[in-house]
């Protein structure tokens, strides 16, 4: 008779609910709720890329500023096995043009640089001149006076 007392008092405490309630629970939702879920999921702290193996790729630009006068170009492209080639091109200061090719593969890097032009280094001449010549010395120079004589 204990033996089925004990097995109904487990019962009757393992279906019991806790006594608290709370006495408020609100009714309202926060101000914020996001209007989508991304249809991805996104990469958490521990992913890492694996950068071991070469990537084939191709990019160029080029600029050519008719306000400011700069003019430059570059072009690259790598294949799967490491291998990188490019070119770029630069007008430099003294009016000349630089050409590189260069090329970097398990051998090293290696650059062929070559000039277009030649370079010029024109006399400055500043932008402004001012129309008139002040005349020097404006004030006369001063001379120096003893405060007083010395007596001896």
């Amino acid at each position: 008779m204990l033996f089925v007392f004990a097995a109904l008092l487990a019962v009757a405490v393992a279906d019991s609910r806790p006594a608290y309630q709370p006495a408020y629970r609100p009714a309202y939702q926060p101000a914020y709720q996001p209007a989508y879920k991304p249809a991805y999921k996104p990469k958490g702290y521990g992913h890492h890329d694996d950068y071991s193996e070469p990537r084939p790729y191709q990019f160029g630009y080029a600029v050519n500023d008719h306000y400011h006068g700069a003019v430059f170009s570059q072009n690259e492209q790598a294949d799967a096995y490491g291998n990188v080639e490019g070119y770029y091109s630069v007008n430099l200061p003294d009016g000349r043009v630089q050409h590189v090719k260069y090329v970097a593969n398990d051998y090293g890097n290696n650059a062929e640089v070559t000039y277009e032009g030649e370079a010029q280094y024109p006399q400055y001449k500043p932008a402004y001149q001012p129309a008139y010549k002040p005349a020097y010395p404006v004030h006369p120079a001063p001379a120096y006076q003893p405060a007083y004589k010395p007596a001896y």
